[in-house]
């Protein structure tokens, strides 16, 4: 019993650890055509059309010995200087994690196609912490009633009742509701864990049976 409880405590970190990582995604560098000299869409264009994280990957497909991935300085990717990368990246099939929110920049290790513009820009977006509380705002006090006006001389309506209100005007009968807007800040990528509710349920019948 001892250890069917110590396996389904395990089991139970285990899955919390995945449900952490479970909002990573990872990211393939031009997509079908990888890290290439002339791919189909610029590189900046396609970063341009993604949202990227802080825990989110890169991978960079290319021919090793051919190719390479080079992490650089804003002043070294506008000179495709090759000399003193941050990083260098040459197994063929590279992965790079982001550690923090603003912009990395990404060489060809072969300054020819640097120049020809096989590069890349990210920008990471910075990590959101949830805002505290605001006071409430305080409710408006209704305006004080006023009295009844007196019907101008000449008018059939007594003295005492409100004119009715006027209906709405033409213009403002057919001006059509505001849309609701929609967010284009959508994440692209395959998500690394699934199914950590099944799991975790999983988990917790093991522990009660133990």
């Amino acid at each position: 019993m001892e250890s069917t409880g110590f396996i389904a405590w395990l089991f139970l970190a285990v899955t919390l650890w995945f449900a952490a990582c479970s909002e990573a995604y990872e990211f393939v560098v031009g997509g079908k055509d990888g890290w290439v000299q002339n791919p189909s869409e610029g590189y900046n264009e396609w970063a341009g059309r993604n949202r990227f994280q802080v825990n989110d990957t890169l991978f960079f497909k290319y021919e090793k010995g051919r190719d390479s991935v080079l992490v650089v300085t804003k002043d070294d990717y506008y000179s495709c200087d090759t000399n003193n990368p941050l990083v260098s990246l040459t197994d063929g099939a590279s992965r790079f994690k982001f550690d923090r929110s603003g912009p990395f920049f990404f060489i060809s290790g072969i300054a020819d196609r640097c120049n020809a513009g096989q590069k890349l820009i990210v920008v990471v977006l910075a990590v959101r912490h949830k805002a505290h509380g605001s006071p409430p705002t305080p409710s408006p006090v209704p305006p004080a009633a006023q009295p009844p006006a007196s019907p101008p001389p000449g008018s059939d309506t007594p003295a005492g009742v409100p004119p009715q209100p006027a209906g709405p005007s033409p213009s403002d009968a057919e001006a059509p509701a505001p849309a609701t807007a929609r967010s284009s800040a959508s994440k692209v990528g395959f998500p690394r864990a699934g199914g950590v509710g099944l799991a975790i349920a999983l988990g917790v019948s093991l522990l009660i049976g133990g």
